[in-house]
């Protein structure tokens, strides 16, 4: 495999990527501070692809089982070496299946929290990358996101929380198909790239079986108002997030 060996400042996970597939990016890690420090005990992670997002939660929280859902083979090991990497493994496993079938492979009402980092776009919307591990990530090509919602109320418990980042473009979409599901929007972050431009990804909180309530929340943004959309020219809430400030 051609890889790197990638540190993070959170926690200092360590996380072998692929060094021309897909590598993890900022959304994961805002997900990850939006979720916070709950009293979760059993977390899902509907398409974990590296590992990243599932590291995170088992670094922030105290929850006692977290499953990270991958169906991509290649992608799966390497999150289980990434699992194993960061001494993981006693809380987390990972489960190589497709989020639209996993059976009996997670029990129906099993969670109290479900997270997902979902490709973005449908299959018609935009050009598609020629790397099957891209490709997946960024497009709807094995799960639309009435997929992931379906799945997420199937395997919380009542109650129990889902939190996502997604466009803002989709956002009508998604309330709509969060209440068919019986997930209740009850959180909102809209995520800019930089003050005095519009939102590009929002951060979405919900309950199910929960009451009408949203709460909207301070807007992110990513990058200072100088020029260059790069790490080094991330806000201070950024730094913090990303374990930096």
């Amino acid at each position: 495999m051609d890889e790197t060996l990638d540190t993070l400042p959170i926690g200092n996970l360590r996380l072998f990527q692929a060094r021309n597939g897909y590598r993890y990016s900022l959304d994961p890690v805002l997900l990850a501070d939006f979720v916070g420090t709950g009293n979760w005990k059993r977390v899902v992670d509907l398409g974990t692809g590296s590992g990243i997002l599932v590291l995170l939660l088992a670094e922030l929280t105290a929850a006692s089982e977290l499953i990270g859902v991958e169906r991509q083979a290649e992608m799966a090991e390497r999150a289980r070496r990434n699992i194993e990497l960061n001494s993981y493994q006693e809380r987390v496993r990972i489960c190589e299946a497709d989020i639209r079938d996993l059976g009996a492979e997670i029990t129906a009402g099993w969670a109290d929290l479900v997270v997902t980092n979902p490709p973005f776009r449908p299959p018609g919307g935009g050009r598609i990358a020629p790397d099957d591990e891209r490709a997946a990530a960024r497009h709807e090509l094995a799960g639309g996101l009435l997929d992931f919602l379906s799945m997420a109320a199937r395997l919380l418990k009542y109650g129990g929380s889902f939190a996502l980042i997604h466009l803002a473009e989709r956002l009508p979409e998604i309330f709509s198909e969060m209440r068919t599901e019986g997930l209740e929007p009850k959180r909102l972050r809209m995520v800019h790239p930089r003050m005095g431009e519009g939102a590009r990804l929002v951060l979405i909180s919900a309950r199910k079986g929960g009451r009408p309530g949203l709460k909207v929340e301070t807007p992110l943004y990513i990058y200072n108002d100088r020029e260059g959309d790069d790490e080094r020219n991330y806000t201070d809430e950024v730094l913090r997030i990303y374990g930096r400030g």
